[in-house]
């Protein structure tokens, strides 16, 4: 990791004697009065991890998204951050308790200045001084950022704007950021950088939920990965394992992996390991 990340708590083996910093258990979830989209779903995230959601079109990967962010009210189930139960909590509630939702697409305005873009992040926080020191953490996490803090936002290439997205969601202090789809439009090349950035985050001691249409680059970037399928999760576990597992490969992530391995257990709980 490069040197200049800034100074944060070292990270943990994922689970290892740590508290959860996020969990959704046994949530059931729907719009409306159209059938539910999550059944029973069992989601966990420990301090400085990756846990991606992966799985085909329609499993409800967005949906978890928007019940932990408080954009929708699960119908049952509970929901706690940091050992505090949250359940049916707003956004804005969600967002004191400590997490931040990086939508889908992008969403920087673009006739608005990094900074500027950058600065929305906070207009919860009224400590000034709390304000420059999470620029400070912003800027030297995202050097993107700081090179064209001055330039208008839409001047930035799409990878460039999802770094200042970041930047953005982190300026809450969040103990959680929640992803969805981040490379979403992007070219190989800067997806792979946007994972990168992911990465940072989670070495500088962010937990981070994501949730990715390009699942074997997902699972590269994760600690532990859920393999989701009609609104439950299918099968998790450490994120290598997954990669490994050729069944796996063949019904989710396009094809058989270059080497196989034993396959994980399959009822195996969603947490680190």
């Amino acid at each position: 990791m490069a040197s200049d990340t800034p100074s944060r708590p070292a990270r943990p083996a994922a689970g290892a004697g740590t508290r959860p910093l996020l969990e959704l258990t046994d949530i059931e979830a729907g719009y409306g009065r159209a059938a539910l989209v999550l059944r029973g779903l069992t989601v966990t995230v420990h301090p400085s991890e990756i846990v991606c959601l992966v799985g085909p079109n329609g499993a409800g990967k967005s949906t978890v998204l928007k019940v932990a962010s408080g954009m929708l009210t699960p119908r049952s189930g509970s929901i706690t951050v940091d050992g505090t139960d949250v359940t049916r909590h707003g956004p804005q509630d969600m967002i004191r308790a400590g997490l931040s939702h990086v939508l889908q697409g992008h969403s920087v305005f673009k006739e608005m200045t990094v900074a500027e873009n950058v600065g929305l992040g906070a207009y919860t926080v009224r400590d000034k001084a709390l304000v420059a020191e999470r620029t400070d953490f912003v800027k030297t996490l995202f050097p993107v950022v700081a090179d064209r803090w001055s330039d208008l936002a839409g001047a930035l290439s799409g990878g460039q704007q999802k770094q200042v997205e970041f930047a953005r969601s982190l300026m809450v202090s969040p103990k959680v950021v929640l992803l969805d789809e981040p490379s979403m439009g992007l070219d190989p090349k800067t997806t792979g950088k946007v994972f990168e950035q992911v990465v940072r985050m989670r070495d500088a001691g962010i937990a981070v939920l994501l949730v990715e249409q390009n699942a074997r680059r997902a699972l590269e970037t994760a600690d532990t990965g859920c393999v989701l399928d009609l609104g439950r999760v299918h099968i998790s576990g450490p994120a290598p394992e997954l990669l490994a597992d050729p069944q796996l490969a063949e019904l989710y992530l396009g094809g058989r992996p270059h080497t196989e391995a034993h396959a994980p257990n399959e009822h195996k709980e969603v947490t680190a390991s």
